[in-house]
């Protein structure tokens, strides 16, 4: 509920600052007084569209703030969660800055937020009936979740959500496959020379690398067996008989040999070094033999690898891609042709899925129909047999249904719903902003908040002059309803009729004061005693009688 109002610089009011109770709050005072200008500063921290009309003559800036205590389940709390705008002391704190251009910055619990946020949140907290146009009930997009919650339909509708849900998912899933299957097929002829191609080919993972190695080696050949053959000479001394490296070692161990008796072992790390110089130059020799045998000179050979190696390289270069790439695309493209022999078959699967899931969203959406109708009449009684205590006996009010084409079907169900009214006899229905005078439109806005009274999360209502044209018994059923919404929540009403005042558990009187010339609203909370003397006001006018305290006293008495 609302628990702190503070006004700085709005029209009239310098500064204000309210402290807000449970329970039936009434706002009285003369016309003029500036009661709207606290309700307009109230819709301005709420998110109403703000107006550089509401600042204070030469003020540079007006500001309002409204603090709220709420549930820790409170759905406003989910929405700002998702804001990641903590409040974790159950209290919210709404306030706007308006500038003189008329622009002006929105904050919840002290983080910039957008208006648009602003008024979700405060659509939440509070409703406002018969002052901001389109809000409340009548906001047409509200009824029927209004009519939902009376009905006791949410489960009912969560079914017929998570029917029309897995029916778009179905649709999209058939669109999706016939589109693919439907452009797979306009380059199956492109596809299926493109496979034959590839797969002719017949790319290997790695094979460019392999080429390119080879190819450069082969181009080399005639070199590198120039090279081998004339390191095989030096070795192996096929110039000069008898020289050569291998022919020079042979000589030195023989050599070493002949006189190693006679060194007392001390050529024996010599002589064997030059084994192993043998051993090691045998080996090398062996080696390039081998790599001699093995070297092609073919020119035949290189022509093929070159062959082969520029024909992946156009291949590549036809499709768009890297060479290391075409054997995934080969396979790419024959699934693809694959998708196009076995498609028909899955569109087709998909397509009669999709007229199932439809099916069963139909199925759904008719249930929640009926039952809305059959919420919807009683919900029409309901409402009905609290009009003619509200002088509106020539009012009808009746739930009127739209059926909605396939498109426009959606996770709510099949139709729209609309609260309307005829206030006169043989009057055709239409929407309760469109019918009513301002007065009927209240009285009418209070008989619907009664009958469905408890469903909204909202803590905090507020009606503006609900009683406005009537008096006397008509003023007493006004009043009585809205004590009864006021047991289990705060109301907040502005009125002028005396029988309504005397039922509010809180009086605050709205008063437009003079002070050196310059005009000022205040609010003041009236104790017991004033509060028979406001209401002997409301009874007389300008002139407070005896006959008029006597029947403030009796009305007060009344009430209580």
């Amino acid at each position: 509920m609302l628990v702190a109002l503070s006004i700085r610089d709005v029209v009239l009011i310098t500064s204000l600052n309210l402290t807000l109770e449970p329970g039936l709050t009434v706002l009285t005072g003369e016309t003029g007084a500036g009661k709207s200008i606290l309700l307009d500063s109230l819709g301005l921290a709420l998110g109403t569209r703000a107006d550089a009309g509401l600042l204070r003559d030469g003020a540079e800036q007006a500001s309002v703030t409204a603090a709220f205590e709420v549930a820790p389940d409170h759905p406003a709390l989910a929405l700002l969660g998702e804001q990641e705008i903590d409040c974790e002391d159950g209290t919210l704190v709404l306030r706007r800055r308006l500038g003189q251009d008329g622009r002006g910055r929105a904050f919840i619990n002290d983080q910039p937020v957008s208006v648009g946020l602003l008024r979700q949140v405060g659509d939440l907290l509070v409703e406002v009936q018969g002052q901001f146009e389109q809000r409340g009930l009548l906001d047409q997009a509200t009824h029927r979740d209004w009519l939902d919650s009376f009905g006791d339909l949410l489960p009912l509708r969560r079914e017929c959500t998570a029917a029309w849900t897995a029916w778009r998912q179905a649709q999209e899933a058939f669109e999706s496959a016939r589109s693919e299957l439907a452009a797979v097929k306009r380059e199956e002829e492109e596809l299926r020379h493109a496979v034959e191609e590839l797969s002719a080919l017949a790319p290997e993972e790695g094979e460019e690398d392999r080429l390119a190695e080879q190819r450069a080696f082969l181009m080399h050949a005639e070199r590198l067996g120039e090279a081998v053959s004339s390191v095989q000479e030096e070795i192996g001394g096929f110039a000069q008989r008898g020289s050569g490296a291998e022919a020079s070692l042979s000589n030195a161990q023989r050599l070493l040999e002949r006189v190693a008796d006679k060194a007392a072992g001390k050529l024996d790390p010599a002589i064997a070094a030059l084994d192993r110089a043998a051993a090691e130059l045998a080996e090398a020799v062996s080696l390039l033999n081998a790599f001699g045998a093995d070297l092609d000179h073919d020119p035949r050979r290189l022509a093929e690898i070159d062959e082969r190696f520029f024909a992946l390289k156009d291949a590549a270069r036809k499709y768009g891609t890297e060479v290391a790439a075409l054997p995934a695309l080969c396979e790419e493209k024959r699934l693809r042709l694959e998708r196009i022999e076995l498609g028909d078959e899955e569109v087709g699967r998909l397509e009669q899925a999709a007229e199932e899931a439809r099916v069963h969203f139909q199925e759904q959406a008719a249930a929640l129909t009926v039952a809305r109708k059959a919420a919807a009449k009683r919900l029409d009684k309901a409402v009905s047999a609290e009009l003619p205590a509200l002088k509106l006996e020539k009012a009808r009010f009746a739930t009127q249904f739209e059926p909605l084409d396939d498109e426009n079907w959606g996770p709510m169900g099949a139709e729209r719903v609309a609260f309307q009214v005829a206030t006169n006899p043989g009057a055709p229905f239409a929407p309760l902003a469109k019918t009513a005078s301002g007065g009927e439109l209240s009285r009418l806005l209070l008989a619907i908040k009664v009958v469905l009274a408890g469903l909204s999360p909202a803590g905090t209502l507020v009606f503006d002059e609900v009683d406005s044209g009537v008096g006397g018994a008509t003023a007493a059923a006004v009043g009585d309803r809205l004590d009864r919404l006021a047991k289990d929540r705060q109301v907040l009403v502005v009125t002028h009729s005396p029988q309504v005042a005397a039922l509010g558990l809180h009086h605050w009187r709205v008063e437009k004061q003079t002070a050196a010339k310059r005009a000022e609203t205040v609010v003041a909370a009236l104790p017991a005693a004033e509060r028979g003397e406001e209401l002997a006001r409301m009874l007389s006018g300008s002139e407070v009688t005896d006959e008029a305290r006597a029947a403030a006293k009796r009305l007060m008495g009344t009430a209580r």
